[in-house]
């Protein structure tokens, strides 16, 4: 069975490790959980060595059940920062992730360049971005910013840190994707920022080579070729199929993530969206919109673990799918503000439109309604940038098997919902681009040919615009509350 594909999936969470045949068949799989370490409110950190021993653990339990593999593909949680000792590839702090916020009151101090972050990257000044979280890192950890201007650290988002020590510290890179989300890189003329590394006191030594996001990338120490590396979400747009200009997949988790693919030049967003690669392939960069939702999945887990209006997390559905509508409540769950497009750190959770009928039920279909109304703000505002209607939204994720959300989603969007057999995508897209980096799958078009679709979710004849007012009218009522 050696002719396969090992894609190795390093997630938030959890790491996984699955492979894939000729055929596009997943043959074996493994997963691991690893610690979340939360320092101090609004911190979040990882151990580097943690992600690393779980990543290989994983990847041994599946070549032991293959024999071997022709190549891999890593696909990794984004923007997460590690700093580590070139000597000795040891980390010099714990890994700072994406969700992290230290950097906040920085981002704030920097606003007068948001505008020059903003056309060069495609992103706005935020502590989600890996930019920010390694200008702290040199500044308040001893004699780290010395020793970094002394070509002694090497910086790198997880995929970093994972092919360096897969291939024994002999390569520091990282791919277009994952750098076009660190806030240093010009995504326009494709290469680190001279003048962001300015602003940002950040010395050029510490940046892995930026590689194509397929090809022979490198070797592991055994010899394994690493033929493709992208970013979660852009290897779940690859493993979508969403190779043409105007297609979008949407991926439901604790947050959603929604990209557009928008074709060979990037679309400037006038919706407060991010402009960010999709990926790059023989040289040629591909760009896609970008729109996140904080809060989607942890709404139920709220409902659930706070609330204990529901015991398991698919209940929500079934509950749901007992009343006809949620009975005039509409639920904003800024638990955290508001993502894009609104991008209001001082937004607040809402729940709006109590009436003495409103029930259980109603809560979770209210639950239900506000992960889709999130989403649909995201393709309304990638419709008006892009020109042109969305002609179908493709899905992936644990929460896409919850059959009325779909349905939910498909109405408000008054586009078809697509959800694929296999909802495995973020690795699957990973297996894809080391696949066609090593001729597994000669082009794309081949590799369309074994996607299939599981369900369709087709529009239903609804007043969506007077859901929609709604909606807009709760929103409003959510914003700077804090």
């Amino acid at each position: 069975m050696k002719d396969v594909i090992l894609a190795l999936d390093q997630g938030t969470t959890s790491s996984r490790a699955i492979a894939v045949n000729a055929d596009g068949k997943v043959v074996a799989s493994a997963q691991r959980e690893f610690p979340q370490h939360y320092p101090k409110p609004g911190w979040v950190e990882h151990d580097p060595r943690e992600i690393l021993d779980s990543q290989l653990a994983v990847m041994d339990e599946v070549l032991e059940k293959t024999g071997g593999a022709r190549a891999i593909g890593i696909t990794n949680q984004r923007e997460t920062t590690v700093l580590w000792d070139r000597e000795t590839g040891e980390a010099v702090h714990p890994a700072i992730v994406w969700q992290d916020r230290r950097t906040a009151d920085m981002c704030r101090g920097l606003a007068d360049y948001a505008g020059l972050f903003a056309s060069r990257t495609g992103l706005r000044l935020d502590p989600y971005f890996a930019g920010t979280k390694l200008r702290w890192l040199l500044e308040n950890l001893p004699n780290v910013r010395q020793r970094a201007e002394a070509g002694e650290l090497a910086f790198g988002t997880v995929d970093s840190w994972l092919v360096w020590h897969l291939t024994g510290g002999k390569h520091h890179l990282t791919d277009a994707t994952n750098a076009s989300r660190t806030l240093l890189f010009d995504i326009h003329r494709q290469c680190w920022d001279d003048e962001l590394l300015r602003i940002l006191d950040i010395p050029k030594t510490v940046l892995p080579e930026v590689v194509d996001s397929s090809g022979l990338i490198a070797e592991t120490t055994d010899g394994l070729p690493i033929a493709g590396i992208a970013g979660d979400q852009h290897a779940a747009l690859f493993g979508q199929g969403c190779y043409e200009p105007g297609m979008a997949k949407n991926t439901y988790g604790t947050g959603c993530f929604l990209l557009m693919h928008t074709g060979a030049k990037p679309v400037m967003s006038a919706n407060r969206l991010l402009t960010t690669m999709a990926w790059r392939i023989d040289g040629k960069p591909e760009y896609a919109l970008e729109g996140s939702v904080f809060i989607a999945g942890a709404l139920v887990q709220w409902l659930r673990d706070e609330m204990g209006l529901i015991s398991t997390s698919e209940e929500v559905g079934e509950l749901a799918a007992t009343v006809a509508d949620s009975h005039g409540l509409v639920i904003v769950p800024a638990f955290a503000g508001l993502g894009a497009p609104h991008w209001d750190p001082q937004a607040r959770g809402l729940a709006i439109g109590l009436t003495r009928g409103v029930n259980k039920a109603h809560w979770c279909r209210a639950a239900l309604e506000s992960i889709a109304f999130q989403s649909g703000e995201l393709v309304r505002c990638m419709e008006r940038d892009a020109g042109h209607r969305m002609a179908e939204l493709k899905v992936d994720g644990g929460a896409t098997m919850n059959d009325l959300l779909m349905q939910i989603q498909a109405d408000l969007c008054s586009a078809p919902v697509v959800r694929p057999k296999n909802i495995e995508t973020t690795a699957m897209g990973a297996a894809f681009l080391a696949g066609l980096g090593v001729g597994m799958w000669k082009d794309r078009r081949e590799i369309l040919a074994m996607l299939e679709e599981e369900r369709r979710f087709e529009p239903r004849e609804i007043d969506a615009a007077a859901k929609w007012r709604d909606w807009d009218r709760a929103v409003e009522r959510a914003k700077a509350w804090e």
